[in-house]
């Protein structure tokens, strides 16, 4: 099952996506085309599955917030027990 995305900002400079997976909901395979910054709504316990069979657990607590360089390829499972929200910004 795919979690829920909300698209709140979609400008010349930045796209601003709410996602909210209930447990076991996942993203689906993508690859970030952009720089982006992830803002965790609530504690966030993600499988990360990636390319060559990989996968590893992370928890990102409610409130913290991380970046990363555009590439990235993986699938975003939630893999807590509760629902998780997180928002993503992406840079243009």
């Amino acid at each position: 099952m795919t979690c829920t995305t909300i698209l709140l900002i979609d400008d010349d400079r930045t796209r601003v996506t709410r996602f909210d997976f209930e447990p076991g909901q996942q993203t689906g395979w993508h690859t970030h085309g952009k720089d982006y910054v992830i803002t965790a709504l609530t504690d966030c316990h993600m499988r990360l599955e990636e390319p060559g069979g990989t996968s590893r657990e992370v928890t990102v607590p409610g409130g913290t917030a991380y970046a990363r360089d555009k590439g990235v390829e993986h699938n975003v499972i939630n893999s807590g027990e509760t629902q998780m929200s997180f928002v993503e910004v992406e840079l243009k």
